[in-house]
């Protein structure tokens, strides 16, 4: 990509997680134990998940490989530790020759590096449906900036949707129909398995 295509993409992706951490920002104490979009998952797990992929991200961008980095680990603040866990992969990211490398993502491809800007790319779109997971779990939802919200939107039409979708651990459900004319965020949602509508 051109220098200057690679630097927007880091600003859409930095905007993505601060808009993750707004949300989070909103959860009380006593919403931890509240059920989120992700299937058998509290807010607490939703939160401690998050944490656990951003330090994970951040890793790889400083160049480790090491799985122990996307570990989650249980958490007495997971507000205040997601918040922090946003600061070191917004780091991670920042540096000026993170786009020259290729990452190592054990989750994703464990044999062999990925390019930065796919990498950063898969954190962005994760970042907007985890922000509205959290969100919807509380009752809220979020708003995108346009272009942020183009950028994931692009991402989810690239995710594969096969059977691999419906394996244990995978990362999205299988993909619900998108009728015309959806709003850009319902769109993210519908290729990535998530109905608008949750709880309903």
């Amino acid at each position: 990509m051109p220098t200057k295509t690679l630097e927007v993409l880091r600003d859409q992706h930095a905007r993505s997680v601060r808009s993750s951490v707004d949300a989070v920002a909103r959860v009380r104490p006593d919403q931890l134990e509240c059920e989120t979009p992700c299937a058998g998952w509290r807010l607490r797990d939703l939160l401690e998940h998050m944490t656990a992929q951003n330090h994970g991200f951040a890793a790889a961008a400083r160049g480790s490989g090491d799985p122990d980095a996307w570990a989650v680990r249980a958490s007495g603040d997971p507000v205040a530790d997601y918040r922090a866990s946003a600061d070191d992969v917004l780091a991670g990211f920042a540096a000026e020759d993170v786009f020259e490398r290729a990452l190592l993502l054990p989750e994703v491809l464990p044999d062999r590096g990925i390019p930065a800007e796919l990498a950063i790319g898969f954190h962005l779109v994760d970042s907007v449906v985890h922000a509205w997971d959290v969100a919807r779990s509380i009752g809220e939802t979020i708003t995108l900036d346009p272009d942020v919200g183009e950028a994931a939107l692009n991402i989810a039409l690239a995710v594969p949707d096969g059977p691999e979708r419906t394996a244990p651990g995978a990362a999205f459900a299988p993909a619900l129909s998108v009728p015309g004319q959806t709003p850009t965020l319902d769109r993210i949602l519908l290729l990535l398995g998530r109905s608008p509508n949750w709880p309903n």
